[in-house]
């Protein structure tokens, strides 16, 4: 019994204290209050009015929620300013690429004729070649058979030459000029054809040359391979000009066009940009990522740049001109975009603006400015954050001063509870 008195004791003791620091509270609050209102009936100046946080440290704010600053709190907030203007809006994509083969300089080498290949001149991937140097040999029955005619078409010219038989025609270098046809339409280099023809004697291999320089990217034959007539030997493709191969977005390969400039910049290579631009965009979108693919032609004379590595890309294309802001003019509430304008003497008005196309370093602007203006480009948030904290503080003294009545009338209804009503001291009227 004695436990549960004492703790009702204590339970009794805590609640009072709890009462009165409730009741100190709230009186001090309203004799705050009595002060406030006296003091403001005192100045003439409403508690509520759109100037009560006009006195307040770092802040001096105008009807709509401009703010208003000195030239030293401009150099103290860093405050910068830019210009609303008519620029040409220049679009710019960033992509990643990897750098292709120019297809278009590709040459197979495949023979027209059956034989064997009796040597190997080039039989490694990466090979350089040049133009007219020697590939593999081959032996080849046909081959042989169009060399002895030759030199029987040169034999047979020769005799009927010294003939003196009446009605035997003299000319007979059609059957030399067809024999040396067949031989080059079977990619016979002229001048094994004219050795032939020189030494009387019928040459057991005979060479394919290199149609193309380049590098040999596939090797497709061995020592002692028989061949047939189309096989494919050799693949040679001229690293002197590459693609770039590219991913566009969707909303990016709206604004690229055939002639984009490109700038390319591989990890491989750093500090060695490159310049290339777009020959060509594909006229399908890959449904899995949802990209169009396209192809940036660079030259790469010095051959440094080699098929399969990784390029960074950006893309700029110069469009049309338009009204257009900085971009970091720009204040992107998620609902709004605000852009502060300089109304002169430092007051600074916040705009709402309806924006159009992003491009490089501007962005168009469709309403809500006009060409000449001048708008700040640096500090926004601060200047929207103390426009927005004196909008709140305004709100609130406006619905304080307006539920005063009703706060004491509900404080005189509480048991217990007598509030006395607010003291306004009186204008004092001024001295004749």
């Amino acid at each position: 019994m004695k436990q549960d008195s004492h703790v009702r004791s204590r339970r009794q003791w805590i609640m009072g204290a709890v009462a009165l620091v409730a009741v100190v509270t709230i009186t001090a609050v309203f004799v705050i209050r009595g002060r406030n209102a006296t003091s403001s009936a005192t100045t003439g100046v409403a508690t509520g009015g759109p100037n009560a946080v006009a006195g307040m440290p770092g802040m001096n704010m105008s009807p709509g929620g401009a703010v208003t600053l000195t030239a030293d709190q401009i150099r103290q907030f860093g405050v910068t300013f830019g210009s609303v203007e008519v620029r040409p809006l220049t679009s710019e994509a960033r992509t990643t690429g990897v750098v292709t083969i120019d297809e278009t300089t590709l040459s197979q080498v495949a023979p027209k004729f059956g034989g064997f290949v009796e040597r190997l001149h080039v039989n490694a991937t990466g090979q350089p070649v040049r133009r007219g140097d020697a590939l593999l040999e081959i032996y080849s029955p046909e081959l042989l058979a169009a060399q002895q005619e030759l030199l029987l078409a040169g034999q047979l010219q020769r005799q009927i030459g010294r003939s003196a038989v009446p009605g035997v025609p003299t000319n007979t270098t059609d059957l030399v000029a067809a024999a040396k046809r067949r031989l080059r339409l079977w990619d016979i280099s002229e001048a094994q054809i004219d050795e032939v023809i020189r030494t009387g004697e019928p040459r057991r291999t005979l060479s394919l040359y290199a149609p193309v320089s380049g590098v040999v990217v596939e090797p497709k034959v061995v020592e002692g391979q028989a061949i047939q007539p189309g096989d494919h030997l050799y693949t040679i493709a001229d690293l002197s000009g590459v693609w770039v191969e590219i991913q566009l977005r969707e909303i990016d390969a709206a604004t690229i066009r055939p002639g984009t400039g490109a700038d390319i910049e591989l990890a491989g290579l750093p500090g060695r940009p490159f310049k290339g631009r777009v020959s060509y965009i594909y006229p399908t979108l890959d449904s899995a990522s949802r990209a169009v693919r396209a192809r940036v032609v660079v030259t790469n004379t010095n051959g440094l740049l080699k098929p399969g590595m990784y390029a960074t890309v950006r893309l700029t294309t110069p469009t049309r001109s338009a009204l257009t802001v900085p971009n970091a003019a720009i204040l992107r509430t998620g609902d709004r975009n605000v852009v502060f304008v300089d109304m002169g003497r430092g007051q600074l008005t916040p705009r709402e603006v309806e924006l159009g196309r992003v491009a490089a370093e501007y962005t168009e602007v469709l309403a809500g400015l006009e060409p000449g203006q001048r708008i700040v480009t640096s500090a926004q948030f601060l200047l929207d954050s103390e426009s927005n904290l004196a909008e709140v503080m305004r709100s609130m003294i406006g619905q304080m001063n307006s539920g005063d009545v009703r706060r004491n009338q509900n404080m005189q209804d509480m048991p217990g509870m007598s509030m006395p009503a607010p003291v306004v001291v009186p204008k004092t009227p001024p001295k004749p």
